[in-house]
């Protein structure tokens, strides 16, 4: 294997012409300097220089020898140069896996944003996955982070993880409907709604969530409609074929002719967790975990702030107890 630290100074003495010239270049004693070069030649069963009393040069074997060199001097400084970036985390890649609330939330693109940029060069691959594919994808690396709707389990061997968001749910009901300007819900009014359900894609539950969350408090859904996502869903009830529950996140994406209400009293809400593996292997990893973290708490006091504001909002109004 050559030496990459005899390679320079061979470099230096065949630019130099000169041996005395090269050691001061290369801030090294002469002797040591003509020792290095001659190791190198004996290693490559080369002659590299003609030398004489006056000067030193390069042999037609040399000159060609030292185009190679220079070209491999340089790649060797790209590649220290790369592997300072990746452990940076200026570049490399990122695979990360996702459920359709990071997207409607906004906490994954707005993540997304602020990592591009800083660090332009990094490639990204998104992958809509399952809870309990994207928790395996972690186990065999195939994925650095996911968003899912579950955590790892508090005593997982390999995962962390940190709950994102925990979005209230939201009543989407007809701009006609008498409901919608009513001064409060209550259970009763809520169990006299139609209500289009949206299918849930994490395990084999469908809805079961929100109609549980209905049962606690106090009124059991009469469900006319299913719709497999929840935009598909605000766009029946823009039609007025029935109400619907979308998480808070999609609020902004509610089309006109619907007005969305808060149900303070509803234990019905949408978690996002991040999770990830114990043993970080690339810097870049760390460092989006922190963008996405830190962004998830941007978006949950902004929301906060929007929350208190509601009543300004277009097509949104607030109930009260």
């Amino acid at each position: 294997m050559l030496d990459i630290r005899q390679l320079q100074y061979f470099v230096a003495v065949a630019e130099e012409e000169h041996v005395g010239r090269a050691a001061e270049r290369l801030h090294i004693s002469q002797s040591p300097l003509s020792r290095q070069i001659a190791q190198l030649e004996e290693r490559l069963g080369l002659t590299l220089f003609e030398r004489s009393q006056q000067r030193i040069r390069l042999t037609a074997d040399g000159r060609t020898f030292l185009a190679e060199t220079r070209a491999l001097l340089t790649h060797a400084t790209r590649l220290e140069s790369l592997a300072r970036r990746l452990g940076r985390g200026d570049e490399g890649g990122l695979c990360i896996g996702y459920l359709e609330n990071a997207m409607h939330s906004g906490v994954l693109s707005d993540a997304l944003r602020t990592l591009r940029e800083t660090r332009p060069a990094v490639h990204i691959a998104l992958y809509n996955m399952q809870s309990v594919d994207q928790l395996e994808g972690l186990r065999q690396r195939s994925l650095d982070i996911a968003l899912v709707c579950e955590p790892p389990v508090g005593d997982d061997p390999d995962l962390d993880s940190a709950l994102l968001l925990d979005d209230p749910m939201l009543l989407a009901l007809p701009d006609s409907h008498p409901l919608a300007t009513a001064r409060d819900l209550t259970p009763d009014a809520l169990a006299a709604l139609d209500w289009i359900a949206v299918l849930q894609k994490e395990g084999a539950l469908k809805h079961d969530n929100f109609v549980a969350a209905c049962a606690r408090a106090g009124f059991t859904p009469r469900i006319s409609m299913e719709a497999t996502e929840p935009l598909t869903a605000l766009g029946l009830v823009a039609a007025g074929l029935g109400s619907t529950m979308i998480q808070s996140g999609l609020r902004r994406q509610a089309p006109v002719g619907v007005v969305l209400r808060e149900v303070p009293w509803m234990t019905y809400r949408t978690p996002l967790w991040a999770a990830w593996h114990k043993v970080n292997l690339r810097p870049l990893v760390a460092i989006f975990r922190e963008v996405l973290l830190g962004n998830a708490r941007e978006i949950n006091a902004r929301e906060t702030g929007a929350a208190i504001n509601l009543p300004h909002a277009a097509n949104f109004t607030t109930t009260s107890d």
